[in-house]
């Protein structure tokens, strides 16, 4: 087999080295022939060729004039993951380049012109640090929507930098739909506008693009296990298998909450005066907070049942384009900004909010801070599963999100971020009956603490009619002579 000949840029030179690796015609060598994407993400479908694209795509320049200052780093969330990988690389490059070495101890390929390749793991959510000192000139992550949010990556960007002049640096990602990441990797690169991927673009001075790859580009995997497929079908719910297999972006595998539907989401409308109106809230400050502003139906509009509860109002405390990271306001800032966001003469009947706010550690908690710019709040119920029988927040979300007749809970249109992240939750798997909390559960929290509050019903004050004269007492006859015969009637 002969190496990708590559359509951009490589330098100076051409590749010029026959190597027993290839890269599959179709998705996969669409990807490793742009070099001069500084940012891309081939995602999709299980068995689709990823993982040998990153080997690929780090080796292909290895062999070129620069080669002695190609250093890269490729990162797994997980040892056990990494452990596959540098299985499989195993496979690869000593048949590709019979010289590199392999030093286990520093889990570092070592090739005779200088260039090197880490296989690392990052597991916390602060492990990235260790790396903030290096430089390198190829940087890949594997499976990134495993990790819950974007912050090593984008942390880690900075490291793509080199002493010396050479070309195509770049950072290779790949990745399933699914996972804690699934919607920070998804809005990362514009998989929501951009679905069958092709597009480049540019943002923070990086070219960006998505590739996306599907189980029957991948030839070889299926032409040595051709059941490969059938087993994948019997693995799950049919839109699970359909992001398997054709790596469809708009599944969410593995969503705690699949009730959750378009039937959920109404436009804006004017919330009656008389609705009893509430705020819940899930406190974050690296992390964002969630603060949603509620009304209780009364029955009176048709198209939402009495008692069912409507999000019409929300503040994600999220930095712009980078999901699950906060904004770092103060108690104090936040307190303004949840009035700031209120009418004059909206009247807010109950307000819960995160326990953890209420936590005393050396001085005022939260809460208490809030409470003192005029932003109340009471301590929400933090039951988070079952409990003897009794029903827990997670229950009452999805017991509302299915309804008997109708669903009896809503959300405004505007609500962006909540529609964004409720139906993105993930079950733990060490857990099953409660959420991933490694995922962009802020909003998903503020929801379960309104569910559990109790909320009640108001229905509207109405004026009785005045009574005639057939229908009043003697007493209110005599009453009535007496204000008429002072002046006061």
């Amino acid at each position: 087999m002969s190496q990708a000949i590559a359509d951009g840029p490589l330098g100076n030179s051409r590749p010029t080295t026959v190597v027993p690796w290839r890269a599959q015609r179709g998705p996969q060598l669409e990807a490793i022939r742009k070099h001069w994407v500084e940012e891309l993400f081939f995602g999709g479908a299980v068995g689709g060729g990823k993982s040998d694209w990153l080997l690929g795509d780090f080796g292909q320049d290895v062999p070129q004039p620069w080669g002695k200052n190609w250093h890269g780093i490729l990162f797994r969330k997980t040892y056990p993951e990494l452990e596959d990988l540098i299985s499989r690389s195993q496979e690869v490059y000593p048949e590709w380049f019979p010289r590199v070495q392999w030093l286990s101890s520093d889990k570092t390929w070592i090739w005779p012109n200088g260039a090197t390749l880490k296989m690392r793991y990052l597991e916390s959510t602060t492990d990235w640090m260790r790396y903030w000192g290096h430089a390198y000139t190829w940087i890949g992550w594997d499976e990134l929507p495993s990790w819950p949010d974007m912050v090593a990556y984008t942390k880690l960007k900075a490291r793509l930098r080199s002493a010396h002049p050479v070309p195509n640096k770049r950072i290779r990602a790949t990745g399933n739909p699914g996972g804690p990441g699934h919607h920070a990797v998804k809005m990362y690169w514009k998989i929501d506008q951009y679905p069958l991927g092709g597009h480049v673009f540019e943002q923070g001075g990086m070219k960006r693009l998505f590739i996306r790859s599907r189980l029957q580009d991948n030839q070889l995997l299926l032409a040595n296990d051709p059941k490969y497929s059938e087993r994948l079908a019997g693995l799950g719910s049919p839109d699970l298998v359909r992001a398997w297999l054709e790596g469809d972006w708009s599944v969410v595998s593995g969503a705690f909450f699949p009730e959750f539907s378009s039937g959920h989401i109404l436009e804006p409308f004017e919330i009656p005066k008389h609705w009893v109106r509430f705020r819940s809230m899930d406190w974050g400050s690296a992390k964002p907070f969630a603060v949603n502003w509620w009304a209780v139906s009364d029955g009176e509009l048709s198209e939402v049942p009495r008692g069912a509860m409507i999000n019409y109002r929300e503040w994600y405390g999220m930095q712009e384009g980078q999901p699950n990271v906060g904004l770092k306001l103060t108690a104090e800032e936040v307190a303004d900004g949840i009035l700031l966001r209120e009418a004059q003469d909206e009247k807010i009947d109950m307000s819960v909010l995160d326990p953890s706010a209420f936590a005393v550690n050396g001085g005022p908690s939260i809460a208490s801070r809030m409470a003192g710019r005029k932003a109340y709040f009471q301590q929400a119920d933090n039951k988070r599963v079952s409990q003897r029988g009794a029903l827990s927040g997670w229950d009452l979300v999805r017991h509302r999100l299915k309804g008997d007749d109708a669903p009896m809970i809503y959300f405004f249109s505007t609500c962006t971020e909540t529609i964004r992240t409720l139906p993105a939750l993930q079950h733990d798997e060490m857990r099953p009956e409660d959420v991933d909390t490694d995922g962009e559960d802020h909003a998903g929290d503020s929801v379960r603490y309104a569910c559990s509050s109790r909320p009640w019903v108001r229905n509207a004050a109405h004026t009785p009619p005045p009574k005639f004269p057939i229908q009043q007492s003697v007493r209110e006859i005599i009453d009535g002579r007496r204000r008429k015969r002072l002046g006061d009637g």
